[in-house]
């Protein structure tokens, strides 16, 4: 599908300063300049090609080039596959497997020395491609240029921008728990500040060390502040004296690692400003030569933070997560896979909506971020990289500078329907801290890495080695996989299946977990409901094993209430043109008892229009072998219940249903450059493609809710797609929608419809006094 990505995708704003450090210089030519010009060339400069911004690897980034002394960035106007391979082969690289543009690695400074570059590919140099001029373009640094280029040297390439990189870039960082027993506690949140160097680790002299630079180390850890740490204690451990006298002078303090520590410095003169969302954005010098006695003041950088609600720890932490999840939100993550990612969706006037991606960037991303309990941003996505939202688009243009609490701290403006459309949603993803969730689980015997028999690791948490074992397929479903699929780090589950006897068994053999019932939000399978240590499996041969199937991607289907609303009406439909519907179980139970082929039936009628608004195709769990002709209706139903609707009295009463069970997919109607897929005639495929729509319209067999037995009064109806979640989406908050219903007797009135969480708790209570989609069964 077609989707607008939108100008702003990771763009940084303020970053001038970062960007020195974040891509110090990669002098391709520097080198070359000292051998003599040829006679053909002698009055030409040579250039200088070098990678910078961030987050990169060392064969990507904004490409920068040095011509007439000045550093400058080439605008992405025209640009194509054949400028990045130019352009890699001159950084020494084989060629390039991409390029990026509206400046995804930051926005350079200085000059635009490059626009409308039109190269054919097998140019020598970049001069050689056709250009604007030098110096002549028409764009500003929210549209650099960026190159992806094959990791792989031109053999015998002497000016490789690599051993520059690894001298002046800072790519991993971690923090170093020193206590004794806090090295075994995840997630580590204090320790000492290391640098990845050469093989090994390094460390940073904390000399001019501040509370921001800290800021900036949490955020990258997945925490969303700093606190203040007591730098006596760990400047003991770190001074050169006897071993024997430093313990004596800790006392019955907690030993400290670094005791047994040689400390080798790497960077000093760290200088943030807080907002960076990493550590190569600051500026800082880097020790040369033998620096282990680098540091005036002999201490590496110690940094603590305090973990978001989701990772908190000790009994006060706890406290205040939970009356943190008591107070309403005013901002979530929708649609993504992993914790700490999704679409941005805030709330206001009662309710939710999303967030225009232009201007959009790390900054305001990180703001979001820390809001949420997590870190600093990895990534400010846009063009509803994270599958579209619904209703409001509540803000665009939002421009952070990083130091806010809230995003609704920024300035931002208001949003009219030209402005954007939910193509254009934006989303984030956020650095969470390390939990290790997925080394205790794994798969095996699938086809690829992304299927398997699941195996998890008991025993682990108490220090000893683990043992690993089968998890009892009883009751094991989609919702369980999901939350597996999240620990593996692979994505959404496709299948939660409960045998998996087709598969090739590994050495394990051994039922260890069993009840098994996730919520679907859950981090671990370990946070889910289950037995504990008194195994209860029925079946506890490993063919009847829990397995799943995950995928990168998942559909999200969304009914489109204001059309409920708009065709709601009733029909007295004279029962003998009813049989076809009767054989099919779509009227009431009652039905059964009347005087046939006489009298008639009361049924409240309305079109549903089902979208995909998900990052897959929404396919019928059951093969084509499992469909099941409908002799009346003429065509295969792919499921036995899609969709349940539901008359319900103010307390959840069940008083009618449609007993719309199963449903022929197929694409009624598809967005503009969307083609239409599936259709349910002549045996064909089923489903509903992204970007697509199912309607079935009001005057549809079976497209109803039997009311000949409700009595006069107010109502609720609830209608809920994929009810059993036997289909895998990427959101399933959003599959119920509820409608207030006025009946008299004689006339229905439908109001206020809307998608389940579309509303503030506050609006959403007079929906909300019964427990919603537990059973479909009339009380």
């Amino acid at each position: 599908m077609k989707r607008c990505e939108g100008h702003g995708t990771l763009r940084r704003e303020g970053m001038a300063g970062a960007a020195g450090a974040a891509g110090r210089a990669v002098d391709v030519e520097q080198r070359r300049a000292a051998t003599p010009p040829s006679p053909t060339r002698s009055s030409v400069p040579p250039l200088k090609f070098r990678l910078a911004g961030y987050p990169r690897k060392h064969n990507e980034g904004r490409i920068e080039v040095f011509y007439n002394e000045e550093w400058g960035t080439i605008c992405d106007d025209d640009f194509t596959l054949a400028n990045a391979q130019v352009l890699c082969r001159q950084l020494g690289f084989v060629g390039a497997t991409g390029w990026a543009h509206s400046a995804k690695y930051g926005k350079g400074v200085g000059r635009i020395w490059l626009d409308n570059v039109n190269c054919a590919g097998n140019e020598k140099s970049i001069r050689d491609c056709k250009h604007r001029g030098w110096g002549n373009s028409d764009c500003s640094h929210e549209e650099d240029a960026g190159v992806i280029c094959k990791d792989e040297r031109i053999p015998g390439f002497k000016d490789s921008n690599v051993i520059e990189t690894e001298q002046s870039h800072v790519e991993e960082v971690r923090l170093r728990a020193v206590v004794s027993g806090a090295q075994r506690r995840l997630p580590v949140t204090e320790g000492i500040v290391e640098v990845r160097y050469k093989d090994g680790w390094a460390q940073i002299c904390d000399e001019g060390w501040d509370s921001k630079n800290s800021r900036v180390i949490c955020g990258m850890m997945g925490f969303p502040t700093e606190k203040k740490v007591n730098r006596n204690f760990y400047k003991l451990a770190s001074k050169s004296q006897p071993k024997q006298k430093r313990r004596e002078d800790l006392g019955s303090r907690k030993r400290l690692f670094a005791e047994r520590q040689q400390l080798n410095y790497r960077l000093h003169s760290v200088s943030c400003t807080g907002t960076e969302v990493h550590i190569s954005m600051c500026t800082f010098q880097f020790y040369r030569g033998n620096s282990s006695a680098a540091c005036s003041t002999g201490m590496p950088a110690v940094v603590s933070c305090l973990p978001g609600p989701l990772f908190a720890t000790g009994s006060a932490q706890k406290k205040k997560q939970r009356q943190q999840q008591q107070s309403q939100p005013r901002i979530r993550l929708k649609g993504g896979a992993k914790a700490g990612e999704g679409r941005v969706e805030v709330l206001k006037n009662n309710e939710w909506g999303t967030i225009c991606d232009d201007r959009w960037n790390l900054l305001s991303a990180s703001v979001v971020c820390r809001e949420l309990g997590f870190g600093s941003a990895k990534e400010a996505l846009t063009g509803a990289r994270m599958g579209q939202g619904t209703g409001p688009i509540h803000l665009n243009e939002v421009q952070c500078l990083g130091t806010e609490k809230s995003l609704w701290s920024c300035p931002f403006k208001n949003i009219t329907q030209e402005d954007c459309k939910h193509t254009e949603d934006a989303a984030v993803r956020c650095n969470i801290p390390y939990m290790g969730y997925e080394n205790l689980i794994r798969l095996s015997g699938g086809r690829s890495r992304f299927e398997g028999r699941v195996e998890v690791a008991v025993g682990a948490a108490e220090g000893d080695e683990p043992r690993w074992g089968l998890v009892c397929g009883e009751g094991w479903g989609t919702l369980e996989a999901m939350v597996a699929c999240r620990q593996l780090g692979l994505g959404f589950a496709n299948h939660g299946l409960q045998e998996t006897w087709y598969w090739d068994a590994s050495n394990v053999t051994e039922m260890v977990l069993s009840g098994v019932k996730c919520a679907g939000h859950e981090l671990s399978l370990n946070h889910c409901q289950h037995h504990g240590s008194s195994l209860n499996c029925r079946n506890t041969g490993t063919r009847f094993a829990a397995g799943v199937i995950c995928s990168e991607t998942a559909s999200d289907l969304l009914l489109h209430a204001p059309l409920v609303q708009e065709t709601a009406y009733i029909e007295d439909r004279p029962l003998h043109m009813l049989y076809c519907a009767a054989e099919e179980n779509c009227l009431s139970s009652s039905a059964r008892h009347a005087n046939w082929p006489y009298g008639h039936r009361r049924l409240l009628r309305f079109s549903s229009q089902i979208h995909n608004n998900g990052r897959a195709d929404f396919r019928p769990k059951a093969g084509r072998h499992s469909w099941v002709w409908h002799e009346c209706h003429r065509h295969y139903h792919s499921m036995d219940i899609f969709t349940h609707y539901d008359i319900l009295t103010p307390n959840g009463t069940k008083v009618a249903e449609g007993h719309k069970a199963s449903f022929c997919l197929e694409d009624t109607e598809c967005e503009e450059d969307v083609a239409k897929r599936y259709e349910c005639a002549n045996f064909g495929e089923q489903g509903i493609t992204v970007g697509c729509w199912d309607l079935y319209r009001h005057d549809i067999d079976c497209q109803w809710i039997d009311i000949t037995d409700v009595k006069p009064g107010n109502y609720i109806l609830q209608v809920v797609i994929n009810p059993n979640f036997e289909v895998a989406e990427s959101d399933f908050t959003n599959n119920a929608m509820k409608c207030n219903c006025k009946y008299d007797g004689h006339r229905i009135w439908v109001h206020s419809c809307h998608i389940g969480d579309a509303l503030s708790e506050e609006a959403s209570k007079r929906f909300e006094q019964y427990p919603g989609q537990l059973n479909n069964q009339i009380s």
